[in-house]
């Protein structure tokens, strides 16, 4: 892994790339909505690392920020 602390989250990790990732709008809903996979990246790597690092029973306060954020950009998880 990168060595980065899970307990905070600096704004230079939010730089990242999102290719591949496209937006579809739709027609009810001007906003761009994003794939579920580009969506909330930063959440998601930290939710990763700290499964990997630490399993998944020692990482829900990481899984739950994911889904509150999956849900904020209008996802259903």
């Amino acid at each position: 892994m990168s060595g980065v602390q899970l307990q905070s989250a600096s704004p230079a990790l939010t730089s990242q790339k999102n290719e591949g990732c496209a937006t579809v709008a739709t027609g009810a809903d001007s906003k761009p909505k994003k794939k579920i996979c580009c969506a909330c990246p930063d959440t998601k790597r930290l939710r990763d690392e700290c499964i990997v690092e630490h399993g998944e029973a020692a990482c829900t306060k990481w899984i739950e920020a994911h889904r509150l954020c999956l849900r904020a950009e209008g996802f259903n998880v």
